[in-house]
């Protein structure tokens, strides 16, 4: 078979055919009496190949050693082909993502883009002072990819980076939040961590209804954050996580504050007042534990309150009853 044929049956041109020859990958088997390349159907099989080989990534020169070693072992080539194509991969999702942060910000020119361009390297930088001089030109400088912005605030370890990148976020809007939500998901706890600390400093209503639902997650730090932070925008749901706070020990006196914010309401008052009382009532409460409860009604108003504290005035631990008669008193002067 003449080597046009050839390169019509195989899709390899007659140039790369040449090419395999002058390698000696392949040569034609033999000679037409005009002097013609004369391919065997072995030359052709050959052929093919050498095509499924470079089809997996093989360079020619490991297709050669792969076709004409006797002893040749193709698992550590193999094992090489896939650290390879896993680097490749690495790197083509790398610069997918970094064009799809510049066009999410819609750069209105050549002189964004590069702006953008040079914001992005910033973050990834190895200096934290860069980072966080990147994270705070963000929102000065011109429309931020968002996802970059809560890509960099997931995987921050220095507090003060942290901080530019939280404070970069509350700028952004829902969207921000919506992409924080994912991070709360993560198997990494640090991650969730980070996720729920951003979310509390988004201002918006989709970053408190994320927080509600937050209560029931199954990580217990992010359930306290999430608790702590609806505490402060008045809402009630967060009352069962923030007195299992007080009763665990648990930032429990942010977590009084935060009740006491919420009992400002009657209705509020009056339940906080009677789970603090209950959790009073259960005989594995220690004195400690005691103690801090007693502690946590000392600003919650109302009459459940008030007899709480008057039968707590009589409790069997000195320490008790010394704070709930103190408290006693300063209510009754206000």
């Amino acid at each position: 078979m003449l080597i046009g044929e050839v390169a019509r049956r195989s899709g390899v041109s007659a140039r790369m055919l040449r090419h395999y020859e002058s390698l000696g990958l392949v040569r034609p088997t033999g000679r037409t009496d005009a002097g013609y390349r004369a391919y065997s159907g072995e030359d052709i099989r050959r052929i093919f190949h050498i095509e499924s080989l470079r089809s997996l990534g093989l360079s020619l020169r490991e297709v050669g050693r792969a076709l004409d070693e006797p002893g040749f072992r193709p698992a550590e080539l193999v094992d090489d082909l896939v650290h390879r194509t896993r680097e490749r991969i690495a790197a083509e999702t790398e610069l997918l993502t970094r064009l799809r942060r510049i066009g999410a910000a819609e750069p209105a020119g050549w002189e964004d883009v590069l702006q953008i361009v040079g914001l992005l390297h910033a973050l990834g930088s190895k200096s934290a002072g860069t980072r966080q001089r990147a994270a705070l030109s963000s929102v000065e400088e011109m429309s931020w990819p968002v996802e970059a912005l809560v890509e960099a605030a997931l995987s921050e370890t220095d507090p003060n980076v942290a901080g530019a990148l939280r404070w970069a976020l509350a700028q952004s809007g829902e969207d921000g939040s919506a992409l924080l939500a994912e991070g709360l998901g993560s198997p990494v706890a640090q991650v969730r961590k980070r996720a729920v600390q951003s979310l509390v400093e988004m201002p918006d209503g989709e970053a408190t209804a994320l927080l509600k639902d937050a209560l029931a997650h199954p990580d217990i730090v992010v359930r306290r954050y999430a608790a702590l932070e609806l505490g402060a925008r008045g809402v009630a749901d967060a009352v069962p996580t923030l007195v299992d706070m007080v009763v665990e020990e648990a930032n429990d006196v942010d977590a009084a504050d935060a009740l006491s914010a919420l009992a400002s309401d009657p209705a509020s008052a009056d339940r906080i007042a009677t789970m603090l009382v209950d959790c009073l009532a259960h005989g594995t409460a220690g004195p400690s534990v005691r103690r801090r409860l007693t502690q946590a009604l000392a600003d919650i108003p109302g009459p459940t309150a008030s007899r709480a504290l008057a039968d707590l005035a009589l409790d069997e631990d000195r320490v008790v009853a010394l704070t709930a008669t103190y408290i006693l008193g300063m209510r009754d002067a206000r």
